[in-house]
């Protein structure tokens, strides 16, 4: 209790230092029965401040006895004396002089007891102290709690922060709670993260104890994920996916919340046993597909932003939420397209209509090309059927024509390889025509509907079947050249682009093997027609019938005791006469 200095013992050979070291002995014990039971060395005692001097303050601490603490330890940052006479400190007695009747106090010692007693308070019991965060240091945080203590970085909030967020820390007063101490090492681990586990526990119980399906709650974001973002309701996560943030649709979460925003949700699903909670963000707004029928009637032109393109067709955003589709079909009027990008773009603004609406399931039928003019109402008004036209070839294919008409109507015509010659001869058009060749043409057919345009050359000219049924009536002569020969028939060219045949039974009235044996092509012929049908575009011939014609006439002219009594002796006889002619 007392230094080496103040206590002594030893022995002289007439035994005087001892007898004054034990009156020095009586005098201290003597001293220290007047004190306190309760103040002794290294004991915190509360005192008054009695006087204040140029280097102590006098401190009463009980039944009359003063000690001595440096006032130094009572000088605040800005140098001023921070008490005054009267006022009630704590100090610790540092040591009792009985000889010189000093005590010894001080205050900060009695601090520092104080703080160790709470910080292996604040250990044993599992609570938490407040300290000040000093200055950032290698691995960690200084943390003042009334002595200078280390918090690691991972011990700073529940998540692990980022360099800048450490620094940010710095000056702030946050909870800790004790980790690890060692007194006489004079050191001491701190977390901040046990603190906040604490506090969030406590909130999730009070949470999960009042919460409702339906509650409309504040919330933090914690965490964003492709399906949408984690969000801090109170001591709890619940799950915003991104089908409910927004009424519209989200490519991202990113796009409706960031990491750390604030925001009020409402709790869609609540399942107290596996504590799975549900919100919704959208829900606190009215569904946008309320009433559509009525904001968008058929036939209402409106602009909308391409959202998404798919192949089949556009998704145009009208209003936040609502999204309708152009078919592809109802891209353009008569271009054929191939894919939908080829005519809008994502993000690009556009005039639609309105060309159906189904509120139950949600969709909304829309069409661009319907506000554009219609490139065929347009083409039947000025180029009706029947008239003559200019077209300028485009494209020249085995079965037909492209054509145009007009540059401003996009539209295209064909002519068939059926319209372009009367001729059945012409099968091949690309022996006729090129690319960018000009030609005059009749409109023959304008369909809208089935967006059909069909044009004709050969209609520029009398159809020559016509004329052939007109001018060569069953029974008439007619003369041609055998173009071809086949196993039933020969066809005969009556005019250009105008056959007719004579089967094998129309040749002779004599049996006939082989129709070359007899005919051959190139050679001319004079026929009797049997039959004509333009609609068709056949002409039934008979060198037969001819024949018997011939026959007949001759018959006729011959007198009648000249006549032939053979049939076989008639035929010679004609055959004979025909030779002649």
């Amino acid at each position: 209790m007392f230094s080496a200095e103040e206590v002594t013992t030893g022995q002289n050979s007439n035994g005087q230092i001892k007898e004054e070291n034990s009156e020095e002995k009586n005098l201290e014990e003597l001293y220290e029965e007047t004190l306190d039971k309760r103040i002794s060395s290294g004991s915190v005692v509360t005192g008054t401040v009695v006087q204040i001097g140029s280097e102590y303050i006098m401190i009463d601490i009980g039944r009359k006895n003063e000690g001595q603490a440096p006032l130094k330890e009572f000088i605040d940052k800005d140098g001023n004396i921070s008490t005054k006479v009267g006022d009630q400190v704590e100090v610790l007695v540092e040591s009792i002089n009985s000889s010189k009747g000093i005590i010894r106090l001080s205050r900060e010692k009695a601090q520092r007891v104080k703080v160790w007693q709470d910080i292996i308070n604040a250990y044993q019991d599992s609570t938490y102290l407040t300290g000040k965060v000093v200055e950032r240091i290698k691995g960690g945080l200084t943390v003042d709690i009334g002595i200078p203590t280390f918090m690691p970085s991972s011990h700073a909030s529940i998540n692990p922060l980022s360099e800048s967020n450490l620094d940010k820390m710095v000056g702030s007063e946050i909870g800790v709670a004790v980790i690890k101490y060692n007194r006489k090492k004079n050191n001491v681990v701190v977390s901040h993260k046990e603190v906040l586990e604490k506090q969030r526990e406590e909130q999730k119980k009070q949470m999960l104890s009042t919460l409702s399906k339906g509650d409309v709650i504040d919330g933090t974001v914690k965490n964003i994920t492709s399906y949408g973002a984690f969000v801090d309701i109170g001591g709890i996560d619940g799950l915003l996916h991104i089908t409910d943030m927004s009424w519209g649709k989200l490519k991202d979460s990113h796009e409706r919340v960031r990491s750390g925003q604030e925001l009020k949700v409402k709790v869609i699903e609540f399942d107290p046993e596996t504590e799975k909670i549900s919100l919704g963000l959208k829900q606190l707004q009215p569904d946008p597909w309320e009433g559509i029928e009525y904001r968008y009637p058929i036939g209402k032109k409106i602009k909308g932003t391409v959202t998404s393109i798919t192949n089949y067709g556009a998704f145009v955003e009208l209003e936040e939420g609502v999204e309708g589709l152009v078919h592809i079909s109802e891209m353009f009027w008569t271009k054929r397209v191939r894919h939908p990008s080829s005519i809008v773009q994502d993000g690009q603004e556009v005039d639609v209509m309105v060309l159906g609406v189904d509120q139950d399931h949600r969709r909304i039928s829309l069409g661009l090309k319907q506000t554009l003019p219609n490139p065929w109402e347009q083409i039947k008004e000025y180029y009706p059927v029947g008239a003559v036209v200019e077209a300028r070839v485009k494209n020249v294919t085995d079965f037909g024509v492209f054509v145009s008409i007009d540059d401003e109507i996009d539209v295209d015509g064909l002519i068939h390889v059926s319209d372009i010659s009367w001729d059945p001869k012409t099968k091949n058009p690309r022996e006729l025509f090129k690319k960018g060749d000009v030609v005059q043409a009749k409109v023959l057919i304008i369909d809208p509907e089935t967006e059909k345009f069909s044009l004709g050359i050969k209609q520029l000219e009398p159809d020559p079947w016509t004329q052939v049924a007109n001018e060569n009536p069953v029974g008439s002569l007619i003369k041609g050249k055998i173009t071809s020969i086949t196993d039933f028939g020969a066809f005969v060219e009556i005019r250009q682009g105008v056959e007719g045949m004579i089967h094998i039974s129309e040749v002779s009235r004599d049996k006939i093997d082989s129709l070359s044996d007899v005919l051959e092509v190139g050679q001319e012929v004079e026929a009797t027609v049997l039959r004509v049908n333009s609609d068709s575009k056949k002409i039934g011939l008979s060198i037969k019938a001819l024949e018997e014609r011939h026959e007949r006439k001759i018959m006729q002219e011959k007198p009648v005791d000249k006549v032939a009594t053979n049939l076989g002796d008639l035929l010679k006889e004609l055959r004979e006469n025909k030779d002649k002619e």
